[in-house]
C-alpha cells in the first residue's frame, strides 16, 4: 500500500485534548472523586453504589445479572457483594431452583438508604452545571456509543478481542 503523507490536520489529531477516549477517561475520573464525599454519609464506596442502584432498580437479581449490568466478572463483584452484606444492605441467597446461582436481595436497611441516596443525582447535576435534563441527553448519548462500541467489539474476530 502506498504511503501517503501525513497532513498537518492527521497530527492535530493526534493531541491528547482530541482523544475522545482521554475525554471519557479523565471525566471519569473526575466523576468518581465526585461522588465519594456524596456516598461517604451513605457508607458506600462508588462500585458498592453502582451495585445498589442495579438493586433498587430490580432486587432480587442473581449475581450473575448484576454483574451483566454493570459491565463485572464475579471475581469483581463478589467482594463488593461481600462487604454490601457485611455492612447489612444485602443478603446473598442460594437460588431455591438452582442451587448454584446466588440471588442479591436487599435488606430493610439496604431499601432504606434509597431515600437518603436520592440527593446524590441532584448534587451531581450542580457540581456539573448541568440540568438533570441535560446529564439524562449526555447518559443516553453515552450509552448509545458504548453500545455501537460494543456491537463493533463484538463483530471483531475473537482473536482480536483477546489481547
Amino acid at each position: 500500500m502506498p504511503r501517503r503523507d501525513r497532513s498537518p490536520t492527521d497530527a492535530h489529531w493526534l493531541a491528547l485534548d482530541r482523544q475522545l477516549c482521554f475525554a471519557l477517561y479523565a471525566s471519569s475520573m473526575a466523576m468518581t472523586k465526585l461522588y465519594k464525599p456524596l456516598l461517604e454519609p451513605l457508607g458506600l464506596t462508588y462500585p458498592q453504589y453502582l451495585v445498589m442502584l442495579v438493586l433498587w432498580e430490580r432486587d432480587g437479581l442473581g449475581v450473575g445479572e448484576i454483574g451483566e449490568r454493570l459491565a463485572l466478572d464475579s471475581g469483581t463483584l463478589t467482594p463488593l457483594l461481600k462487604r454490601l452484606e457485611q455492612a447489612g444492605l444485602v443478603l446473598r441467597l442460594r437460588d431455591a431452583d438452582d442451587e448454584r446461582r446466588v440471588r442479591v436481595a436487599l435488606s430493610a436497611t439496604g431499601r432504606a438508604l434509597r431515600s437518603h441516596a436520592e440527593a446524590v443525582p441532584q448534587a451531581i447535576a450542580s457540581a456539573s452545571g448541568c440540568t438533570l435534563g441535560e446529564l439524562s441527553q449526555l447518559t443516553a448519548q453515552l450509552q448509545g456509543l458504548r453500545q455501537r462500541l460494543a456491537d463493533t467489539l463484538a463483530a471483531l474476530p475473537s482473536s482480536s478481542t483477546a489481547a
